[in-house]
């Protein structure tokens, strides 16, 4: 009998050595932040839908482009790469974060870009002058007030899907993608105006 109980105890343990990620010495192991609300489902945004939305916002070199929840990093990375622009991006979830760093390691723009595992709700954006989001309706609303209190006047919002409410943006851009899906994006401008 004990020896039946120490062979399942030392299959259990090979099993979790097999399914825990290996873990840098001094590292935590890696998880969603607990604290932070899951804003939207991960969707990966499709490069011809990032492409249109960094055209809408009109990014330039000197801008700095702050992507919430921005799972591979897609956004920042062609921010980067296309435009010279810096980007950050953030995300709850670590794997997302580490393929973000892999690709924007890939593309050859890591200096230009950084990834941050932090709760967007909590996330400082006031060094942002764009600011992507393709988060649910709700959660547009919950970060309106931050958004509009922190950024600066004349910075953008894009938001793909799904807008802030009833707040009017400046423009509006809708269009069928190569793959036949209609696609809506909204520009917003902070103006100095705190939305609730």
């Amino acid at each position: 009998m004990l020896t039946t109980m120490f062979r399942i105890a030392l299959q259990l343990s090979l099993a979790l050595f097999l399914v825990v990620p290996t873990i840098t010495a001094g590292q935590a192991p890696a998880a969603k932040r607990p604290d932070a609300p899951q804003l939207a489902p991960y969707v990966p945004t499709p490069q011809e839908v990032v492409e249109r939305m960094l055209t809408l916002a009109g990014v330039s070199k000197s801008d700095v482009v702050f992507d919430l929840g921005c799972g591979d990093g897609r956004i920042p990375i062609t921010a980067a790469k296309k435009y010279g622009a810096r980007g950050v991006g953030v995300d709850i979830d670590p794997q997302r974060i580490a393929e973000a760093n892999a690709n924007a390691k890939a593309a050859g723009v890591e200096h230009l870009v950084t990834f941050k595992l932090q709760d967007a709700m909590t996330t400082d954006v006031s060094g942002a002058s764009v600011v992507t989001l393709y988060l649910l309706s709700a959660s547009n609303l919950k970060l309106r007030p931050i958004l509009t209190r922190q950024l600066k006047p004349d910075s953008r919002i894009v938001a793909h899907s799904f807008g802030m409410g009833d707040w009017t943006p400046e423009k509006a851009d809708s269009f069928t993608d190569a793959e036949g899906r209609a696609r809506m994006l909204f520009l917003y401008r902070a103006d100095g105006q705190v939305r609730q």
